[in-house]
């Protein structure tokens, strides 16, 4: 927001050309002379070449240079005392000029103007010290200067200094002649007052520039007190000299076109000391609302606390708007490239040398030769089109629309484009413990406990399952429990139980047949039934959760979608056996911890990771490391490279959409390809137009899209479950929490879901947050998609049931015993 051309403060202070006229240089005539040498010596004092280094000082968000200091002695005999100080000088590399009498030195200090003299006040035979300061004080350009008076160590009581303050000396130096006493004072003043006033003289030079800048500046108080406003504020609201200051912010009219909440909003963001950017309507003095872009900066100043608010604003009917043509913009841009290396790169919320006087075109310039650029990228990304069309679109809108367009730019501007905003949730702790923990890979590593997985041994097939099953061979009573795998109420626990805790493996072979999958890889059933063994053989047991029947649960799932027209019409052959596939390898060897855990604890999976998709990156890994490593268990052997690449890829795509912290994404892609463009035929011409139809439904880009619904359903599809089978998978993810809580405690680890604690959490609170933010909005675009009527009255009447023990202020999974 800064202006377009630069501020070149001209004091010495600022700005240093590293060289100075032959005249600053030369000796002081008659009795001025600029000295070095070591006054102990005993050596005579010869004429010192000045330096021109640059000394830094940090002035708020600035640094300015300055010259090394200018250093002006008034002794009108020389003596140790003097040469003390003409050694210090020379030792601190500042530029020292000596004067003998009152009028050589006052005649010195009108061409150099010093930052700092020193005068002798100890004989008041030779001179009268007081009146030589109050003759220098009495210039304009002493204001900033500091004037040290050098008196007589006192033989009796301690005199007073007000005498010399009322001179307008700003402190004494007790005579010492000592060299190193000379030098610690020059340095003390340096870094002291002279540093201070060396800042204050800065400080006219920035308000100079505010003064002269076209850009509105307002500038507040920690109590929004107005402390300054420039001209072109005055100017921009109609406002007179200095009616403003002193006002409280809340006393200037406000406009009514603002939201009512967006004062509270900006007051919120900069109170907490961070910087607000957006549109703002201000009132002026005439009553008229004038529509402005406006930043407001916070400064910390004393005590670490917010002291000031520096507010810029500039109109935005001004000459960014629709009096740009397209060739102005392409012509800015080649010249604004041209002169780059010219221009300071820095960001300021307020830069000295971009506030400046300028045309009144200076602001948007910088603005449009910058979109200029963007627009004229070689390569654009989808979202860049986007914003182009819409700036396009804003330069020929009305006023309400082009509002409208600027909200879209900002939202579209932000990186979390499929994170949707909790508003009221955000007061929910069972909400923001399960978005935190599902939905971020943890806060980072804040202990020296590592978490290591247990699972170190190869993964191999146990020797207690190697004996080869066929489908024939599957015990009546477990078929029996499979008999009606095809339907959604299939209770996978009773597979669970009567095959000791291996549904996997058995239930995968019957899905897997039905499916003609072996067909498909022209893989032996024996090599199926190894590699599902194996598999199976790496999911922990002890995970109350995410153990091989949620594995077993999310393949009938998968194999349940897969059978529902829609998909069926969107899906190929391949397809279909990639989702078989990743549903069975999805979670294996899941440790039973989120990933934000493991982030925390710096375990060896979050450091091979990155801290990025921890689990699901392992899980698609080892499952193509322990299927491709033996023969045995290859089910992948015998297919054609290119169609073992497309399976692959697929795989581990649809393994990673199963990562939370893209669930949004997922799902807002799948309505907006999908779901909408069917429903827009559908409300045109009927399902007529079955071409239309078969390209959405079959493009590449929206195979992979149904592909990653179908999963992600799959995957979290408990709450859709029959009652009962819901209420069981929510006591086992429940007890998985627990555990994971539990353990952090133990290391001194973040707490990643604290109201996961087994003591006082409610489990009906915690379905009702994880159905409210996850659940409902996919599943509604799934069966939008799929048709599942079932599906949505089991979620509606489980819904209803944690409800209603919610509102009964029960923890439990079930109600009490009548």
């Amino acid at each position: 927001m800064g202006c377009a051309s630069s501020i070149h403060i001209s004091d010495r202070v600022v700005y240093h050309s590293g060289k100075e006229s032959e005249d600053s240089h030369s000796p002081q005539q008659t009795n001025t002379t600029q000295h070095q040498g070591n006054p102990a010596s005993g050596l005579p004092l010869k004429p010192q070449s000045c330096k021109t280094t640059l000394t830094e000082v940090q002035f708020g968000p600035m640094k300015l240079f300055k010259d090394p200091l200018q250093v002006l002695l008034v002794f009108a005999k020389e003596d140790s005392q003097s040469n003390g100080f003409c050694w210090a000088c020379e030792k601190a590399n500042f530029r020292c000029s000596m004067a003998r009498t009152p009028e050589s030195a006052l005649e010195c200090f009108l061409e150099k103007h010093h930052d700092l003299v020193i005068i002798d006040h100890r004989h008041s035979r030779h001179f009268d010290a007081e009146a030589l300061c109050r003759s220098i004080r009495a210039v304009n350009s002493s204001e900033n200067t500091v004037i040290v008076a050098v008196v007589k160590r006192p033989d009796r009581e301690e005199a007073s200094v007000m005498p010399l303050i009322n001179a307008g000396f700003n402190r004494r130096y007790v005579e010492n002649a000592n060299m190193m006493a000379c030098y610690n004072e020059l340095l003390q003043l340096e870094h002291g007052e002279v540093r201070a006033q060396f800042k204050l003289r800065a400080g006219n030079a920035i308000f100079t520039a505010l003064e002269q800048s076209q850009e509105a500046i307002e500038i507040t108080s920690e109590d929004q007190v107005i402390q300054y406003v420039n001209p072109a504020y005055e100017a921009i609201m109609g406002y007179q000299q200095g009616e403003l200051i002193g006002k409280e912010i809340i006393e200037v009219p406000k406009s009514e076109k603002n939201k009512p909440d967006l004062l509270e909003t900006i007051n919120s963001c900069i109170r907490k000391g961070k910087e607000w950017q957006g549109i703002y309507y201000a009132k002026k003095k005439n009553g008229d609302s004038i529509q402005q872009n406006v930043k407001i900066t916070p400064v910390i100043g004393q005590g670490g606390k917010i002291r000031h608010y520096v507010s810029i604003n500039r109109p935005l009917n001004d000459n960014n708007k629709s009096d740009k043509s397209s060739e102005r913009v392409q012509a800015e841009s080649q010249t604004d490239i041209q002169s780059s290396k010219h221009k300071d790169r820095r960001k300021g919320s307020l830069d000295v040398r971009s506030t400046t006087s300028r045309g009144s075109d200076g602001s948007s310039q910088r603005r449009h030769s910058s979109m200029a650029r963007i627009h004229s990228m070689t390569i654009e990304a989808p979202i860049t089109k986007v914003i182009n069309i819409i700036n396009a679109a804003q330069e020929s809108s009305p006023m309400p629309v082009a509002e409208a367009l600027d909200r879209v730019l900002e939202i579209l501007r932000t990186t979390e484009l499929y994170s949707p905003q909790l508003g009221t949730k955000d007061e929910d702790p069972h909400t923001n413990d399960l978005v935190g923990g599902l939905m971020t890979d943890g806060l980072r590593r804040l202990s020296g406990n590592e978490y290591i997985f247990s699972t170190k041994q190869p993964h191999h097939i146990p020797s207690h399952l190697t004996t080869p099953l066929s489908l024939n061979d599957i015990p009546p009573r477990i078929a029996q429990t499979m008999e009606n795998e095809d339907s959604w109420d299939f209770d996978v626990f009773n597979v669970e139980a009567a095959t000791m805790k291996r549904p996997l493996t058995y239930l995968g072979l019957k899905i897997f047949s039905r499916f003609g999958v072996c067909e498909f890889l022209s893989c032996p059933e024996a090599t199926l039934r190894s590699w599902l063994q194996v598999i199976e053989a790496n999911y922990h047991s002890s995970n109350s959760y995410h153990n091989s029947t949620h594995a077993a649960d999310v393949l009938h799932a998968t194999a349940y979608f897969l059978c529902k027209e829609r998909v069926k019409q969107s899906l190929d052959p391949i397809d279909e056996v990639a989702a078989l596939i990743a549903a069975t390898v999805h979670d294996v060897d899941h440790p039973g911890r989120t990933n934000s855990f493991l982030c925390n604890a710096g375990s060896e999976l979050a450091i091979l990771y990155n801290d990025t998709a921890v689990l699901e990156s392992h899980h698609a890994a080892l499952a193509f490391q322990i299927t491709t490593r033996d023969d045995k268990c290859n089910i992948f052997k015998n297919i054609e490279r290119n169609e073992y690449r497309t399976l692959r890829q697929a795989i581990i795509d649809m393994v990673l959409a199963t990562e939370m912290t893209k669930h949004f994404e997922h799902v807002n892609k799948f309505v907006n390809s999908i779901n909408k463009p069917l429903a827009a035929l559908e409300e045109n011409g009927g399902n007529n137009d079955e071409e239309s139809v078969k390209s959405i439904l079959t493009s590449p880009e929206n195979r992979i899209l149904v592909k990653r619904m179908l999963i992600k359903c799959a995957d979290i599809s408990n709450p859709c479950r029959p009652q009962e089978l819901c209420i069981e998978w929510a006591g086992r993810i429940s007890e998985e929490y627990f555990a994971q809580t539990d353990e952090e405690k133990r290391q001194g680890l973040p707490v990643v879901m604290p109201v996961f604690d087994r003591n006082t959490c409610s489990i009906p609170k915690s379905q009702i947050s994880f159905i409210d933010y996850f659940i409902t909005d996919m599943f509604d675009a799934w069966d939008a998609f799929a048709d599942l009527p079932n599906l949505m009255q089991h979620l509606d009447n489980n819904f209803k049931y944690w409800k209603g023990l919610d509102e009964r202020k029960l923890h439990s999974l079930r109600p009490p015993p009548e």
